[in-house]
């Protein structure tokens, strides 16, 4: 896999380090913004549904229209800079925050930039590489994004424990974000051999996409019906006991899980199909909640049993899921295919999240965990049975 991987175009390992290079901004400031909430502007689990849910759904809406709009004009470059540079830039400005709704005002425009980018970004990595080597690079993608994962969390806990404020972690968070968006300057588009066909006219009903595809978006969509903000992990997490100092730490345990399997899992899916993967994958996460929401006080080291699965999870899935997209959009169409596939993943995520933060509120931790256990393992049986039965292989 290595001389596979040395291979790759310039392009996709570009691509990664960039993603390095943000998630390692944005991870240091993610864990935190729970306790953030929590301690500081003394919110509780609703408001942190409201604001995870309003400003993942918002920046889905974008990411189909940079989508649609790279496949007219096919550049990704500019929509790739303005998305890391908007992002990057309103990241700090939590730490200004003296209110819930300051905070939402600021994740708003991180998930804008983030809606700006990720679909251009994504057709961009699926047009460098062949077809047989798409779980390799988004593989890799993803090994790289959860790298950032880890270095945010460790950077977090280690100005913590040295005495930092939160509000000093989070403006600490500009230095990568000014890298990120040098590199992102560095991006070029790439040549095609001839001219592609010129895609129709743009239509809700997802017209010139197969059937495969978009019953694959109505299981995602049940699938991310359960799948609410991470947030709320680590929240159940400092809940379950775990110091506010290890809960990034908690955290890196995950992204670092997914950093080392993702892309040997990925290309994985490059031999033995897309689908066995991700069924397998979505069943773990299921079973992960499920646990997560049955566990009781003061069991640290079971907790972080259970962060290292859902890392298996992630690893198993995030690479996949996108890999699988290329595979069944026309190239003419990828970035509109990819657009819906991340309106599908991330709309969905404001009644998750609001369910999720009710049902915890009002009912309690299990309740909550069980219902996202439940809609992961009824799309991972749908999957294989009804919406990707067709297709054997990736």
């Amino acid at each position: 896999m290595l001389k596979d991987l040395l291979a790759l175009p310039r392009t996709v390992w570009l691509i990664g380090l960039i993603s390095l290079l943000n998630d390692s901004a944005s991870e240091m400031i993610y864990p935190l913004v729970p306790l953030y909430l929590a301690s500081v502007l003394m919110a509780g689990p609703r408001a942190l549904g409201v604001i995870e849910g309003i400003a993942e759904a918002t920046a889905s809406l974008l990411k189909l229209l940079s989508g649609v709009i790279v496949d007219r004009t096919r550049r990704a470059k500019p929509w790739v800079v303005a998305g890391y540079a908007l992002a990057g830039f309103a990241r700090p400005l939590i730490a200004f925050a003296s209110a819930w709704p300051m905070v939402l005002a600021l994740r708003f425009a991180d998930r804008v930039g983030k809606g700006l980018r990720a679909s251009p970004r994504d057709a961009l990595l699926a047009a460098s590489v062949a077809p047989n080597a798409r779980g390799l690079a988004f593989g890799l993608h993803r090994a790289m994004d959860n790298a950032g994962a880890v270095v945010g969390p460790l950077t977090a806990a280690l100005l913590l424990g040295l005495g930092w404020t939160l509000k000093e972690v989070i403006l600490f968070a500009l230095l990568p974000a000014v890298l990120c968006l040098v590199m992102a300057l560095m991006l070029k588009e790439p040549q095609h051999d001839g001219p592609l066909p010129v895609p129709p006219p743009f239509s809700w009903r997802l017209a010139g996409l197969s059937p495969a595809f978009k019953r694959y978006l109505l299981v995602l969509a049940l699938f991310t019906l359960g799948n609410s903000s991470n947030m709320f992990l680590l929240l159940r997490a400092r809940e379950l006991g775990l110091p506010e100092a290890q809960v990034p730490l908690a955290w890196a345990v995950v992204a670092t899980i997914a950093m080392l399997f993702s892309t040997p899992l990925s290309a994985w899916s490059d031999r033995v199909g897309r689908l066995r993967l991700l069924t397998a994958g979505w069943a773990a996460y299921g079973l992960f909640y499920l646990g997560l929401g049955l566990m009781t006080p003061d069991t640290p080291a079971l907790l972080y049993g259970l962060f290292a699965f859902y890392g298996l999870f992630m690893a198993a899935t995030e690479g996949v899921e996108k890999a699988l997209v290329a595979d069944l959009a026309p190239a003419d169409l990828r970035g509109t295919a990819f657009g819906w596939f991340n309106l599908t993943a991330g709309l969905l995520l404001l009644p998750a999240s609001l369910i999720f933060g009710e049902l915890y509120q009002q009912a309690g931790a299990l309740t909550a965990f069980a219902f996202s256990a439940t809609c992961a393992l009824m799309a991972a049986g749908l999957l294989p049975l009804w919406a990707l039965r067709p297709v054997r292989r990736g």
